[in-house]
């Protein structure tokens, strides 16, 4: 098959990537010279394991190629892919859907023979429509169809959620598509992964619907954190107690800072958006953004805690900044409100993350970066794990309370064991929902 793949960002080039290795030949397009110089020179411009060298691998076969020339990659392709931003638009909430609706535009005027428009963008219930009026209008005589195709992929291990998903949600009008589509994920038909097959909007609805669920179970575990730090509970054997049941199940259920990311803020949000246009509240998502931002400032109070009350003259070592490991990206992430929380308090503040400086160094102004959680701990008052990289979570913790001013710390993803901890020449150690 021949596919082009409009957007390089995170979801369009993982998805052209693992494409090609499915055996089609994918260009990938983007207006942004400067990022596909870069990917043409074989450099990943996103931080996902593995993605460098399957990328190299599809480049060398000649499969996969790059090019701001949407036109020329349309014009053969027998499946368009629309993954471009739909970031959060400001003062609404709602999905802002100007890439999509100018990619489409451009589609239009580039296609040659029957094609298929795919939207790989995440996009609000009835934006498949918008998109087939667009084509429709701007190139009557157009000969194509529309699919909705959402994306399921997290950050960290993207690739194998692509090769080995639990389902794939294809919602299609006709044969004719339906027969594009399987062919495009031929791969995985043949290895019997689930391939759901809907109605435009059911397809729309499912991608918000899961983001949702899993936000809630996240704010919902949270908060019985907090309740646990009231009554004497822990929390990680109460979502152990309720993760047994085959009915709740064990994922989602880590107690933490809040979730950050790109897709849980903004599809929580554009959904709430969605239920208040359409006079159906979304009462259960709309709370669990609030507690969300609540759980973000709880943090804050449990490092003030630590510290004496007062963040004011305090040395903090700040030990992870990206909203998950393995991912460089910082959208929405906890310590986006909590490090500023701290500076503004008055302390300093000494970061370490593998892969958070890039986007780190501007959005965090103020903060001192180091390149190991000892030298970032040296004299520090507190340290803070706030982002679970498995270099977090193997430290000899004698070495570093050994370093530090006064030795506590604040376990927001609780990988240690407060005895552990205390055993080791820390004197405080504070964790969520303990």
């Amino acid at each position: 098959m021949r596919i082009a793949m409009i957007g390089t960002g995170y979801v369009g080039l993982v998805s052209g990537v693992c494409f090609s290795d499915f055996g089609h030949d994918v260009i990938c397009v983007d207006k942004a010279e400067q990022k596909i110089q870069t990917l043409q020179a074989g450099e990943v411009p996103i931080y996902e394991p593995g993605l460098d060298a399957l990328m190299a691998k599809n480049v060398a076969a000649g499969r996969l190629s790059f090019t701001t020339d949407l036109a020329a990659a349309v014009r053969d392709a027998d499946a368009v892919f629309i993954a471009v931003g739909t970031p959060t638009r400001r003062g609404d909430g709602h999905a802002d859907l100007t890439y999509v609706m100018a990619a489409a535009e451009e589609i239009a005027h580039a296609i040659s023979g029957y094609t298929v428009v795919v939207t790989k963008s995440t996009v609000p219930v009835g934006t498949n429509r918008k998109v087939q009026n667009v084509i429709a209008a701007a190139n009557p005589d157009a000969e194509f169809d529309v699919a909705s195709n959402p994306e399921f992929l997290r950050e960290g291990a993207a690739i194998d959620d692509f090769m080995r998903p639990d389902r794939v949600v294809v919602g299609i009008e006709n044969d004719r598509a339906a027969e594009v589509m399987a062919e495009v994920y031929r791969p995985l038909y043949l290895r019997d992964f689930p391939i759901l097959t809907t109605d435009l909007e059911s397809a729309e609805m499912i991608k918000y619907a899961a983001n949702a669920f899993l936000a809630t179970k996240i704010t919902f575990i949270n908060e019985i954190a907090g309740l646990c730090e009231r009554v004497g509970g822990d929390v990680k054997e109460v979502a152990r107690g309720i993760g047994l049941d085959g009915r709740i199940g064990n994922k989602f259920l880590h107690a933490g800072p809040g979730y950050g990311g790109s897709c849980f803020p903004k599809d929580t949000a554009a959904l709430a958006r969605i239920g208040q246009e359409h006079a159906h509240p979304m009462q259960i998502t709309e709370t669990v953004i609030r507690v969300n931002d609540e759980v973000k400032k709880r943090m804050i109070e449990k490092i003030r805690d630590a510290c004496d009350d007062s963040f004011n003259g305090k040395t903090i070592a700040i030990l992870g900044v990206t909203f998950k490991p393995n991912t460089d990206d910082m959208r929405d992430a906890p310590s986006l409100t909590i490090v500023p929380a701290l500076i503004g308090g008055g302390a300093r503040v000494r970061v370490v993350d593998p892969q958070g400086k890039t986007e780190g160094e501007a959005l965090l102004p103020g903060v001192e970066w180091e390149t190991d959680p000892y030298t970032a701990a040296k004299h520090a008052d507190a340290v803070v794990l706030l982002t679970e990289w498995n270099e977090f979570r193997a430290l000899n913790l004698s070495d570093l309370a050994g370093l530090m001013k006064t030795p506590r710390m604040v376990d927001l993803r609780n990988i240690y064991s407060e005895s552990t901890v205390l055993k080791s020449g820390f004197d405080t150690y504070v964790g969520v929902g303990r």
